[in-house]
């Protein structure tokens, strides 16, 4: 649908660009009016404190070493979950056995998985679990969705003119999970960031950015407290933004579009 002329798109960058300035100015006057750093600080001291941190190189070992352990506890889960889902549409017993799990995964908070896997793994490999645990569920249910509401007639049509495995998979199969797949990767890549750095925050994991965020807490560096979480929901919504377009470039070379 177009625009119509005179009027402000709400979906629009400028629109966007618009809320978040309101959210900043509602932030700026919150701190005013408290007056009190150690409760709340201004957006412009937080972004002093972010600026000075970027040029730090602890500061990107940091990130990296948060960033790898998130990221790969995703990709790690997106393929487990593709198999899994792939064998489940294809042998209904196979699903039968892994309903408890899902369900079990999904319905235990965060917290308490992060507490019992504290008991098997070190602080330093939890994110990476704790990441891979959550998200696995959104994945797998998503894409078995996906994949049994491929058009029934178009298999049927594929088996009598003897379509190979992979023509299929190309030009039925994907079209029908493509929607299930973007959208669960979009609930997914929000919460594994949640999901691995309360887990580094509880495990009280070293240089990591859950570990600064626990001892900006204690030390009550409130301004690198807020700085870090600016970074949280940057990253977080910088990949996001990033890994759905490759995964739609991806689809579409392969789809043949």
């Amino acid at each position: 649908m177009r625009k119509r002329r005179g009027r402000l798109d709400p979906h629009g960058r400028t629109a966007r660009g618009l809320a978040v300035l309101f959210a900043l100015l509602v932030w700026e006057a919150a701190a005013l009016l408290i007056g009190n750093d150690l409760l709340l600080v201004t957006p412009v001291r937080m972004a002093e404190r972010l600026f000075t941190l970027v040029g730090e190189a602890s500061f990107w070992r940091t990130l990296g070493f948060t960033f790898t352990r998130i990221v790969g506890g995703f990709l790690t889960a997106l393929f487990l979950a593709a198999v899994l889902a792939a064998l489940a549409a294809r042998f209904p017993l196979l699903e039968t056995l892994l309903r408890p799990f899902v369900t079990v995964i999904q319905s235990v908070p965060v917290a308490s998985f992060i507490v019992i896997a504290l008991l098997w793994l070190s602080a330093r490999r939890l994110s990476i679990f704790i990441a891979f645990l959550m998200v696995f569920p959104i994945l797998y249910t998503n894409l078995l969705q996906g994949i049994r509401a491929a058009d029934r007639e178009l298999l049927e049509m594929a088996a009598v003119f003897r379509v190979s495995p992979m023509g299929r998979v190309r030009r039925i199969y994907l079209p029908a999970v493509r929607s299930y797949l973007l959208a669960g990767c979009r609930v997914a890549l929000g919460l594994c960031w949640k999901a691995g750095v309360a887990a580094e925050v509880i495990g009280v994991t070293r240089q990591s950015v859950g570990g600064m965020l626990y001892e900006s807490k204690v030390y009550l560096e409130i301004a690198d407290l807020f700085a870090w979480t600016a970074v949280i929901v940057l990253v977080s919504a910088g990949f996001e933004k990033l890994f759905l377009l490759l995964l739609r470039r991806g689809l579409d070379a392969w789809e043949g579009r």
